[in-house]
C-alpha cells in the first residue's frame, strides 16, 4: 500500500502535463523490474528526483530518495517525505546511519536513488562523487545503475529564481549498471560510476534539443559549452562557503544561540 508516494506521483505527472514538460528517458530497462537496485545520477535542480522517479515508472518501481534531514523537519514536506518512505540523511551526522537506512530497505527489495555529489552542482558538470551509493549497493548486493538528467536545472535550481516557462525539454538517461567485486574497494567503484554519469550526462548535452534564446538565457549552459554558468573552480569555491556557512550554524544551534 503507498498511500501517500502513488497520489504524490499522479500530482507531479499532472503538473509535468500542464506546464507540457517535454520528458524524455533511454534506458530505463537497466532498472530491474523486481529486485533491489541504487541509481545514482548528476545533481543539477532541485526536481532532479521527480524526473529520475518518472524515467524508472514504465518499470513499476517507486523509488526511495535519500534527502537531506532538514527537508525531513520541513512541516509540510516531512510528512509527505516519511509518507513515502524517503531516506534522511543527517549531513552532520554519522554517514553510516543513512547507510544502513538505505541498505535495509535495499534488503527488503527497494529501488534506493541518491544523488553522489551530495549537492547541486553550481557549473552544472559532475562534482566528484561520494561513495556512499557504491557502499550501500556493495553491501546489499544490489545493482549500481548510473543516470544522467539534463534541463530541470531550468525550471528550479540553486542561485536562480523559479521559471514557469512551459515546453522545457527534461532528459533522463540510465545507463548499464556498474559492474563491482564485493571485496572492492568502494572508492574505486564510485570512480567508474561518476566516470560513467559524466559521459551519459555529455551525451545528454549533445543531444538536448533546446537552445538559449538570447545571451541572457546562456545561465543553464556550463562553461565549457558557451554558457554563463560558474566554471567547475568557482562553483567548487561556493560548495565550499555553504558548507562552512552550514556547519558555523549547526555550532550555533547546538549552543543556542539565534542566527541571522
Amino acid at each position: 500500500m503507498e498511500l501517500v508516494y502513488r497520489p504524490v506521483v499522479g500530482l507531479a505527472l499532472g503538473l509535468m502535463k500542464a506546464m507540457k514538460y517535454k520528458v524524455t528517458a533511454t534506458g530505463y530497462k537497466h532498472v530491474p523490474e523486481t529486485g533491489p537496485a541504487v541509481i545514482a545520477t548528476n545533481h543539477v535542480g532541485y526536481l532532479d528526483f521527480i524526473f529520475v522517479g518518472a524515467a524508472v515508472r514504465p518499470r513499476g518501481r517507486l523509488v526511495r530518495f535519500l534527502a537531506k534531514r532538514e527537508v525531513f523537519e520541513h512541516p509540510v514536506a516531512g510528512p509527505l517525505m516519511r509518507g513515502m518512505k524517503h531516506i534522511s540523511v543527517d549531513r552532520f551526522g554519522q554517514a553510516s546511519t543513512a547507510v544502513a537506512a538505505a541498505v535495509a530497505a535495499l534488503e527488503r527489495g527497494e529501488v534506493v536513488g541518491m544523488f553522489p555529489e551530495s549537492t547541486i552542482s553550481r557549473s552544472f558538470v559532475p562534482r566528484e562523487g561520494k561513495s556512499g551509493a557504491a557502499r550501500m549497493a556493495m553491501l546489499a548486493g544490489a545493482p549500481l545503475v548510473p543516470g544522467a538528467v539534463w534541463g530541470s536545472q531550468r525550471i528550479l535550481t540553486k542561485d536562480r529564481p523559479k521559471n514557469l516557462e512551459r515546453d522545457i525539454a527534461i532528459s533522463v538517461d540510465i545507463g548499464a549498471p556498474i559492474e563491482y567485486d564485493r571485496d572492492e574497494d568502494p572508492v574505486d567503484v564510485t570512480k567508474r560510476l561518476m566516470f560513467t554519469i559524466s559521459e551519459l550526462v555529455d551525451r545528454a548535452q549533445g543531444d538536448y534539443p533546446q537552445a538559449p534564446r538570447s545571451d541572457a538565457d546562456r545561465w543553464w549552459l556550463p562553461a565549457h559549452l558557451g554558457g554563463t554558468a560558474p566554471t567547475v573552480a568557482e562553483a567548487d569555491a561556493m560548495a565550499a562557503r555553504d558548507a562552512q556557512r552550514r556547519a558555523e550554524e549547526r555550532q550555533r544551534r547546538l549552543r543556542g544561540e539565534e542566527t541571522i
